[in-house]
């Protein structure tokens, strides 16, 4: 098993991962997709859908090994949350 790398900081995978989201995907993932994982190559652009985190970064990882992970759950403002209140966002 490969030991993977970060390269970059967590707030420059944060930028680059929402900076890919905002520019393309988003448009590409939404329609029927709401609360799925979307896993993005903040290098690449490509990306990865799943219902959780591992199945999706996996994937990516087949297709890029060398990729930088970052994900977002499409319609929400976070991955997970602790607590009742709902972190979907509002329209």
């Amino acid at each position: 098993m490969a030991v993977r790398q970060r390269r970059y900081s967590k707030e420059e995978i944060a930028r680059r991962g929402q900076e890919f989201y905002e520019s393309g995907i988003r448009q590409q993932v939404e329609a029927g997709n709401d609360g799925k994982i979307v896993a993005i190559d903040i290098e690449t652009g490509d990306f990865e859908i799943d219902g959780d985190v591992v199945p999706a970064t996996n994937r990516l990882f087949e297709r890029s090994p060398d990729a930088q992970p970052w994900v977002i759950r499409i319609g929400h403002r976070a991955v997970d949350h602790f607590g009742a209140r709902s972190l979907k966002k509002n329209p």
